[in-house]
Formats: structure tokens, C-alpha cells, sequence
């Protein structure tokens, strides 16, 4: 089963400056934790313009939950968790879960 950590960013003060933090710093940092197995990112549109959507998406995924704790408990995962506050401005939210899959009706 995958345990998938998301961390949404808030929109920062220098978008321009963040994307390229984030681009040249912190993914290659990110990227050596141990038991990552996939990394995702994207700017989310919200479906309602009323509505906020965060700046910046990332989804890390590991096998486990305890997967997920030894990598943030690593130097790799630690100098990873470390460097968010050189970029994030706008703030940032992580939330983790178990992954079900749902398979859609045909």
C-alpha cells in the first residue's frame, strides 16, 4: 500500500523566485530521501474561481507510513524539511494518508 505525503505551498511573496528555489534547491534535495518512490508536482486551478487553490502541489510517495517516517528522520530527509523555510514565504501545509484505489464503473 502507498503512503502519500502532499505539501501545498501558499502563494509566495516571489513566485518567480520560489519556482526556481524550489526547481534548483529543494527537489534535489528532496529527491535523495530514502524510500521516495515517485515525487509529483503541479500548480493547481481551482474548479471554482471563488475559491484559493495553493500556489504549488507536491505529492511523495513511499511504501509505507513508516517508510515515509525514516526518510524524514534521515539527514536527507531532515535537510529537506529544514530548507522550507528559505523558500516557502506564502506558507505551507502537509498532510499524509494511505492511498485506496478506486476504480470507476464502465
Amino acid at each position: 500500500m502507498v503512503h502519500r505525503l502532499v505539501v501545498s505551498y501558499g502563494q509566495p511573496d516571489d513566485p518567480a523566485a520560489f519556482d526556481a528555489y524550489y526547481r534548483d534547491t529543494h527537489v534535489p534535495l528532496a529527491t535523495t530521501m530514502p524510500g521516495l518512490v515517485r515525487y509529483t508536482l503541479g500548480h493547481p486551478q481551482p474548479l471554482d474561481p471563488s475559491q484559493p487553490a495553493p500556489y504549488l502541489v507536491a505529492e511523495l510517495d513511499f511504501e509505507s507510513e513508516q517508510e515515509m517516517g525514516a526518510a524524514f528522520n534521515s539527514a536527507e530527509g531532515k535537510a529537506a524539511a529544514d530548507d522550507v523555510a528559505n523558500f516557502a514565504t506564502g506558507g505551507v501545509t502537509m498532510t499524509h494518508y494511505e492511498l485506496d484505489e478506486v476504480h470507476a464503473a464502465r
